[in-house]
């Protein structure tokens, strides 16, 4: 369901900090979508020194982007409690500032998503959605 890509630049976060910021980010989706925690996928990447630009010159200060793919359908309200509890983590996690964190949401339309063979469902439609996975395939996914 939401892909989020974890983009950092002059930084080195360690497999326990990429870790715990995937863990971070899955609980802010969850908790605030109320969608399930195995919908979420965290990807990470990392800007070589000299490719990351800010206002066309080289940036050299250490930035965490994170740019999130979610389903279309929720509040300004709940995609800024989201971000905002990322946010924390990512800042607690990192020992960067907050100025240091570049978070953006992008909605798609559920009816544009395939996750597992199938359209994924509208926010809120979850539960039926996931009694059609296989026992296999749902067997494999963390809870």
């Amino acid at each position: 369901m939401p892909t989020y890509t974890v983009t950092v630049a002059n930084l080195a976060l360690s497999l326990q900090q990429k870790s715990q910021v995937a863990e971070a980010i899955t609980t802010a989706h969850h908790t605030q979508t109320g969608a399930p925690r195995f919908f979420a996928q965290v990807l990470f990447c990392a800007a070589i020194e000299g490719e990351h630009f800010v206002g066309g010159s080289v940036n050299k200060s250490p930035q965490v982007y994170v740019h999130g793919l979610v389903r279309q359908g929720r509040s300004t309200g709940v995609k800024q409690a989201l971000m905002s509890q990322m946010l924390e983590e990512i800042v607690r996690i990192a020992d960067i500032t907050t100025e240091d964190v570049w978070i953006y949401l992008q909605d798609i339309p559920a009816t544009q998503m395939i996750e597992f063979g199938r359209f994924l469902p509208a926010p809120g439609d979850e539960a039926e959605w996931e009694r059609e996975m296989t026992p296999e395939k749902r067997s494999r996914l963390p809870d």
